[in-house]
């Protein structure tokens, strides 16, 4: 991202807080695994096995979407906003069923399944093979007025 864009919208999907409990249950498991073992082994099987589902949660949460004033930014891609058509708001089962059975295989898609809203946005450069953009969002309103508006 260049320092004279001006960032209009940012988000990071991050993961539920309930999978980083999860992730910590799944250390404690272990350790009651390894408890016959000894205190040591157990604790050491706590540490890593917390660590290793810490690991992917973390992983799980660090798409980020941003848009300035004339580029979308989604994981490394960067679409100019005007190769991009007019974004459409999915919710609940609109967005399901273009993550589904509606999907075009040639489509970019950041899709997470904890979230259940998202954003569709066709793209309209002729040289581009993608049909269209699935970005799964928490404030699909917001992301699609800041694709919507234009510099």
């Amino acid at each position: 991202m260049t320092s004279t864009s001006r960032l209009v919208y940012d988000e990071r999907l991050t993961a539920p807080k309930a999978w980083w409990a999860i992730a910590v249950l799944f250390g404690l498991s272990l350790a009651l695994i390894f408890l016959p073992y000894g205190t040591i082994a157990a604790l050491i099987a706590l540490s890593i096995g917390t660590c290793l589902a810490g690991m992917y949660v973390s992983a799980q949460g660090s798409e980020r979407i941003r848009v300035t004033g004339d580029t979308l930014f989604v994981t490394d891609a960067r679409i100019p906003l005007a190769a991009l058509g007019q974004p459409e708001v999915l919710d609940g089962e609109e967005a399901r069923a273009w993550r589904t059975y509606k999907a075009d295989l040639r489509a970019f898609m950041v899709m997470r399944s904890f979230i259940t809203t998202a954003v569709r946005v066709e793209v309209v450069d002729p040289d581009d093979s993608t049909p269209y953009l699935y970005l799964s969002t928490r404030t699909p309103h917001r992301l699609a007025e800041a694709i919507g508006a234009r510099a």
